[in-house]
């Protein structure tokens, strides 16, 4: 006999047999209460949440550890590109954290670009048009 022969003739009994006892003798609903026991002796001890409070940093003292925290993060970064790869180029000299992205969507053209953006200088673009649209004119 092959083993799918077997698969076939063997499946449905155990099937049956699985079901009789999972119903007949009862052992699914003894599953059942003992898990529902489980959940309601939980459910009569709330959790508890204890948390220690902190009294508050002033907050020259946030700024100076945030700005320590800030300048050995750079000579982190510095030590973990190498001084030498850049001939000890400082890649991070001069710059700017950016702004932290507000909570609230915005939306519009423009909101996610910095308000110091000096944008695109389009100034000599309408003078450009004109001539364009005075070229197409004579043609007509």
């Amino acid at each position: 006999m092959k083993k799918s022969e077997l698969k076939k003739v063997l499946k449905p009994l155990i099937k049956e047999c699985i079901k009789e006892v999972m119903f007949e003798d009862g052992t699914l609903s003894s599953i059942i209460a003992e898990v529902m026991r489980g959940t309601n002796a939980t459910s009569s001890q709330p959790i508890v949440e204890s948390r220690q409070v902190t009294q508050p940093q002033s907050p020259i003292e946030t700024d100076n550890e945030t700005r320590a925290r800030l300048i050995s993060k750079r000579k982190e970064l510095m030590d973990s590109i190498g001084n030498n790869a850049y001939n000890g180029i400082n890649l991070f000299e001069g710059t700017t954290p950016t702004s932290a992205p507000s909570t609230a969507p915005t939306q519009g053209a423009l909101s996610g670009v910095s308000p110091s953006d000096p944008g695109v200088d389009i100034s000599n673009l309408m003078n450009k048009t004109t001539a364009i649209w005075q070229k197409m004119n004579e043609k007509k």
